[in-house]
């Protein structure tokens, strides 16, 4: 599953991460000096890896209150890196009017991200192929349920503006590289690492690279911050995204492999 292992009038407007709510983190950890934009502790600050790409594709994260507010979210990555970023912060009883209106406009073929693991919905899932095909005219939008397992299954269960939507589930063999949660199942892939499989998908190679390696440093830079180690900042992905920030444009569909 997507999800993270583990102020609902939030505007509408394609957000960078620093502009997610947020309220003090008091978990462990809360008392380590971080950066106000990263969020990691400042010796592992990574805003001078951040890269952003555009796609023909874009991200709606809808997020449970509790997910917004941990330095580990991985969704704020996304929003880093792909400027079109939307997050809303779910809640049951207030459903931010501009979400229904985008959700509603010819603009948009939005689909939700989610398992096909029970029958009641069967009958809505799609694939990425069948929604384009569908509405060829308008953009993809992946829509992320962002949260436990358990509080994405309440998020799709509890928004009944949901229930029209394809769903496309993410089906393969993969194997969570991240470092900073427990999965309850091995196959399960934290937000980023689903968003990067579904820019591969898409067929959009340079975003899918460019998340990967920022998503890489997070991971490390967060991990090493919890283990006071030395942070190593010498990885193809520090040059590859310190490269493009010196570069500041994007003008080949194929990045250098990492």
């Amino acid at each position: 599953m997507y999800t993270d292992k583990t102020n609902p009038d939030l505007p509408m407007d394609p957000i960078h991460h620093h502009s997610v709510a947020r309220r003090p983190f008091k978990a462990r950890g809360a008392n380590v000096r971080r950066c106000p934009e990263c969020q990691l502790a400042l010796p592992a600050c990574i805003c001078a890896y951040r890269v952003q790409v555009p796609t023909q594709v874009e991200f709606w994260l809808l997020m449970h209150p509790e997910e917004a507010y941990k330095p580990s979210n991985t969704g704020r990555l996304i929003a880093d890196c792909l400027p079109n970023t939307r997050v809303f912060l779910w809640s049951r009883t207030q459903v931010d009017p501009e979400l229904l209106a985008a959700l509603a406009s010819p603009c948009y073929a939005p689909m939700v991200i989610f398992p096909d693991d029970q029958p009641d919905y069967a009958q809505r899932v799609s694939t990425y192929t069948q929604v384009q095909q569908a509405r060829p005219q308008a953009t993809p939008v992946f829509i992320l349920l962002e949260g436990t397992w358990r509080q994405a299954r309440r998020i799709f269960r509890k928004s009944p503006y949901l229930a029209h939507l394809p769903i496309l589930p993410l089906r393969g063999d993969f194997t969570s590289q991240y470092q900073l949660r427990k999965a309850s199942q091995k196959y399960q892939l934290c937000t980023v690492e689903v968003a990067i499989e579904l820019l591969k998908m898409a067929q959009e190679p340079t975003g899918a690279q460019v998340l990967g390696a920022y998503f890489h440093i997070f991971n490390t830079h967060y991990a090493a911050s919890r283990q006071q180690a030395e942070i190593v900042k010498e990885s193809p992905a520090h040059a590859l995204l310190a490269d493009l920030r010196e570069q500041r444009c994007l003008k080949q569909d194929i990045l250098p492999p990492l």
